[in-house]
């Protein structure tokens, strides 16, 4: 069921002036304004949200979980990562809601203050030696926040910007959202870099893990302001003048296209395995099980980061010239074989190889998420859009980065490397099979999604 204007009350005055026409949206948002928006939004969000994954590796097990050892107390630090996981297609439904109900700017907002606030709350936690068991819920509880706000800020930010883009180059632009994430993580892992370097391991360790989650509110003061200058999306005004809004989002999502949610995720998987054990798993294993040096290990992370954010500016370029489709189908057949190769190179404790397995993951895993943006964008239809490519995404995220650093340090600890590799080539099998089974979508218009589905929704 859905709102239509014949049927719906008239959309006040001053809220339709506030969504402005199409054409009144396009003139105010430029297109370098706009990605900044979303890039520097996400690069808030994905900083919060990459500082617990990379304290997860290095400090956590020590401060939350010390009772149960190094090696349980690390396993279950990864999986408090991985609570944010099953918490983001919630977000992505519950934010998705009302950014196909009520727009995509002021959910945007709310993102962003959520999961503000929740990152600064972990940097002020009390320790288990301070609170007991109060403390790991309390962490599990804001990371849980975190993982409803990063459901929504993604999804939210790159339909933003691919809204308001040109179809020729909608791929470029809608880039920006997810280049936020790879400036994110290189920032994050460089506050742990200059923290670590700045003082002594235990007081690192103490009380020194908490500075990058409390300098988390200068980046949400910065994203906050450039948000409340941009105005809504020129598609979704369009579509609320001329058919209203969708009641029920996340029904009409499901009804009309659950196959492309669940394939879109699947063809995500391969860059979302790769990105996240190389932003999370990667760190630990090179500190605890390679025994190179933390600030080594901190600094491999950086540059595969770097090598990351070129990577999406190279696959989303790829993508408006030769399609959404070929780019991600070169990067699921490329993960296959080295998925098998990466731990066996890895288990060498050389230095360099560790700096070349971060840098080709990520070089995967960049590819991937350059074409992200414009490829959800365009697969899904303007009405439940947010809901739609929201979910797609956190599926993906959900399959590809939560679950191989959860389970990677148990099937090598008990089975080695090569077992785990091979764990993530299945992973890019399932991406290229789900990525042969979707249609090109560089060609289409997103005003001619609208038109498309008619009595349908």
């Amino acid at each position: 069921m859905t709102d239509h204007p014949s049927s719906s009350p008239a959309v006040p005055v001053a809220e339709r002036q506030a969504e402005g026409s199409g054409s009144d949206a396009a003139k105010v948002n430029k297109m370098p304004k706009v990605a900044f928006a979303s890039f520097m939004g996400t690069v808030i969000e994905f900083y919060d949200f990459g500082i617990f994954g990379t304290a997860a590796a290095l400090v956590f097990a020590h401060a939350f979980f010390p009772a149960l050892g190094t090696y349980a107390g690390t396993i279950v630090s990864f999986a408090t990562l991985g609570v944010a996981f099953v918490a983001r297609p919630i977000g992505s439904v519950l934010f998705g809601h009302f950014g196909d109900r009520l727009g995509r700017k002021r959910t945007l907002i709310s993102t962003m203050m959520l999961m503000g606030v929740a990152t600064v709350m972990i940097g002020l936690l009390p320790t288990a030696a301070n609170a007991g068991i109060v403390a790991p819920i309390l962490l599990i509880v804001l990371r849980i926040a975190q993982g409803l706000a990063a459901g929504g800020e993604w999804a939210g930010a790159a339909l933003f910007t691919s809204e308001n883009a040109p179809s020729e180059s909608r791929g470029f632009w809608s880039m920006f959202t997810n280049l936020g994430g790879a400036v994110a993580n290189i920032l994050a892992l460089l506050t742990f870099f200059v923290t670590g370097i700045a003082m002594t391991n235990e007081s690192f360790i103490a009380w020194g893990w908490r500075i990058p989650f409390l300098l988390s509110i200068l980046l949400v003061t910065v994203g906050l302001y450039t948000r409340l200058k941009l105005e809504e999306s020129p598609v979704f005004a369009s579509e609320v003048q001329r058919r209203g809004r969708s009641s029920l989002p996340f029904k009409d999502a499901l009804n009309n296209q659950w196959k492309e949610i669940l394939l879109g995720a699947g063809a995500l998987v391969t860059c979302f395995a790769f990105g996240y054990i190389g932003i999370a798993y990667l760190i630990n294993y090179g500190t605890a099980t390679l025994g190179l040096g933390q600030n080594g290990v901190l600094a491999a992370g950086i540059f595969g980061n770097v090598v990351n954010g070129l990577c999406m500016i190279s696959g989303a370029i790829l993508s408006d010239r030769f399609g959404r489709r070929p780019v991600l189908l070169v990067v699921n057949i490329v993960g296959i074989p080295w998925a098998l190769i990466l731990f066996p190179l890895l288990d060498t404790g050389s230095p360099m190889a560790f700096w070349v397995g971060i840098a080709v993951s990520f070089f995967i895993a960049g590819h991937g998420w350059g074409v992200c943006g414009s490829f959800l964008s365009e697969l899904f239809h303007t009405r439940y859009r947010f809901t739609a490519a929201g979910l797609a995404y956190s599926l993906a995220a959900i399959l590809g980065g939560g679950v191989p650093p959860l389970v990677a340090a148990t099937i090598i600890g008990s089975y080695g490397g090569f077992t785990f590799g091979v764990f993530l080539a299945c992973y890019s099998v399932a991406g290229l099979a789900c990525t042969l089974a979707l249609r090109e979508t560089r060609a289409t218009s997103l005003d001619d999604l609208t038109s498309k589905i008619g009595a349908n929704s």
